[in-house]
Order: structure tokens, then C-alpha cells, then sequence
């Protein structure tokens, strides 16, 4: 008996707190623009933070790869470094016996204007959210 007056108790104090917060809302006005200016000022601060971090290289991935047959070690590798409209760059790295060369190529709309190799293709996909 005790536990049933204890949560008819409870939801009373619950229901009085909802009507005392609509109220304090309806004297303040209401809404979103009720909101202290310091709130204000952080949501567009939020807002600007988000647009920057569109443009920020986000997405990557690395696919490491045995670029010869008579090589072992997933020594060669292609790096994908993209924004979120799938603008950036691949990086590829080739290891050879004697030396290693590396290559650049621009990304644009995840795509490419020069012919992509398998593992760069494959560096793209894995990097696309």
C-alpha cells in the first residue's frame, strides 16, 4: 500500500513539473527564439564548425598490396585522403627490389580524370562512407 501511495505521489510531482516548464516556456516566449543570446551564438558557432569540417580530408583508407609476384610483404600501398564530397587525393607507392616510386593523383566527385589502378579504386571505395 505504502509503494502505491509512494508512485501515485511521484507521478503527481511529475505532472506539476511538466505544467510549471510549459509555463516558464510560455512567459519566455517560447520556442527557439526565447534562447539566451550566449545560445544563440553557439549554435551558429556549431553551424560553422560543421560546414568547415565538410572540407576537412575525413575519409581515408589504405590498401597495401604485393605489387610484383616475386615480392612478398604488402611492401606497395595506396592511400585515398578525401573530404565528404570525395574531393581529395590518392597516394600510391610502389616498392620495387631496388627502388620505390610514388604517385599523386587528384580525386574529384570520387573520381578521377587518370586511369585508376585496381588497389587505388579499391583505396576509394573503402574510404567512401
Amino acid at each position: 500500500m505504502l509503494s502505491v501511495a509512494a508512485l501515485v505521489v511521484a507521478l503527481l510531482t511529475l505532472v506539476l513539473a511538466v505544467v510549471a516548464l510549459r509555463r516558464t516556456q510560455r512567459s519566455r516566449g517560447g520556442g527557439a527564439d526565447a534562447l539566451p543570446e550566449d545560445v544563440r551564438g553557439l549554435r551558429q558557432e556549431v553551424a560553422a564548425l560543421k560546414r568547415e569540417a565538410g572540407d576537412a580530408l575525413r575519409h581515408l583508407a589504405v590498401v597495401r598490396y604485393d605489387a610484383f609476384g616475386d615480392m612478398g610483404g604488402h611492401l606497395s600501398w595506396s592511400l585515398a585522403l578525401l573530404d565528404d564530397g570525395g574531393h581529395g587525393v590518392v597516394v600510391t607507392s610502389i616498392h620495387g627490389r631496388s627502388e620505390a616510386r610514388t604517385y599523386a593523383k587528384n580525386i574529384s566527385g570520387w573520381t578521377c580524370e587518370q586511369q585508376l589502378s585496381p588497389e587505388e579504386d579499391e583505396a576509394i571505395s573503402h574510404a567512401r562512407p
